[in-house]
Protein backbone atom coordinates (compact mmCIF):
# COMPACT_ATOMS: atom_id res chain seq x y z
CA UNK A 1 0.00 0.00 0.00
CA UNK A 2 0.96 3.61 -0.43
CA UNK A 3 0.83 5.91 2.61
CA UNK A 4 0.73 9.71 2.52
CA UNK A 5 2.16 11.66 5.44
CA UNK A 6 4.50 14.51 6.28
CA UNK A 7 7.57 14.67 8.45
CA UNK A 8 8.23 18.11 9.91
CA UNK A 9 11.95 18.69 10.33
CA UNK A 10 13.72 20.57 13.12
CA UNK A 11 15.65 22.47 10.45
CA UNK A 12 14.00 25.67 9.22
CA UNK A 13 15.44 25.17 5.71
CA UNK A 14 17.05 22.36 3.75
CA UNK A 15 20.09 23.21 1.66
CA UNK A 16 20.68 21.72 -1.78
CA UNK A 17 23.37 19.50 -0.27
CA UNK A 18 20.96 18.26 2.44
CA UNK A 19 18.28 17.64 -0.20
CA UNK A 20 20.78 15.50 -2.12
CA UNK A 21 21.57 13.57 1.08
CA UNK A 22 17.84 13.00 1.70
CA UNK A 23 17.41 11.65 -1.83
CA UNK A 24 20.45 9.38 -1.48
CA UNK A 25 19.21 8.14 1.91
CA UNK A 26 15.96 6.90 0.36
CA UNK A 27 13.65 9.93 0.48
CA UNK A 28 13.16 9.91 -3.28
CA UNK A 29 9.42 9.50 -2.61
CA UNK A 30 9.20 12.82 -0.74
CA UNK A 31 8.77 16.46 -1.72
CA UNK A 32 10.58 19.11 0.32
CA UNK A 33 8.44 22.13 1.15
CA UNK A 34 9.49 25.13 3.26
CA UNK A 35 7.08 27.82 4.39
CA UNK A 36 7.42 30.37 7.18
CA UNK A 37 10.54 28.70 8.56
CA UNK A 38 8.98 25.23 8.71
CA UNK A 39 10.36 22.45 6.53
CA UNK A 40 8.08 19.57 5.61
CA UNK A 41 8.86 16.37 3.75
CA UNK A 42 5.67 15.18 2.11
CA UNK A 43 5.86 11.43 1.52
CA UNK A 44 4.04 8.94 -0.69
CA UNK A 45 5.65 5.80 0.72
CA UNK A 46 5.05 2.18 -0.25
CA UNK A 47 4.97 -0.16 2.75
CA UNK A 48 3.00 -3.07 4.16
CA UNK A 49 1.56 -0.87 6.94
CA UNK A 50 1.63 2.70 8.23
CA UNK A 51 4.06 1.97 11.08
CA UNK A 52 6.58 0.52 8.63
CA UNK A 53 6.15 3.51 6.29
CA UNK A 54 6.73 6.01 9.10
CA UNK A 55 9.66 4.13 10.62
CA UNK A 56 11.48 3.76 7.30
CA UNK A 57 10.94 7.43 6.40
CA UNK A 58 12.19 8.66 9.78
CA UNK A 59 15.20 6.33 9.53
CA UNK A 60 16.01 7.70 6.06
CA UNK A 61 15.82 11.31 7.29
CA UNK A 62 18.07 10.55 10.24
CA UNK A 63 20.51 8.69 7.96
CA UNK A 64 20.76 11.92 5.94
CA UNK A 65 21.81 13.73 9.13
CA UNK A 66 18.56 15.62 9.72
CA UNK A 67 16.06 15.38 12.58
CA UNK A 68 12.28 14.94 12.65
CA UNK A 69 10.30 17.20 14.97
CA UNK A 70 6.91 15.58 14.37
CA UNK A 71 4.74 13.50 12.05
CA UNK A 72 1.55 14.76 10.41
CA UNK A 73 -0.96 12.43 8.82
CA UNK A 74 -3.81 13.87 6.81
CA UNK A 75 -6.97 11.86 7.21
CA UNK A 76 -9.01 11.39 4.09
CA UNK A 77 -12.69 11.08 4.80
CA UNK A 78 -14.68 8.64 2.72
CA UNK A 79 -18.11 9.96 1.76
CA UNK A 80 -20.93 7.96 3.25
CA UNK A 81 -23.63 6.68 1.01
CA UNK A 82 -27.10 7.26 2.45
Amino acid sequence: MKYEFSLILTESEVTDEEADKLYAAGCDDASVLTRDGVTRLQFDRQASNLDEALASAIQSVEHAGLAVARVEIERHEVPQIA
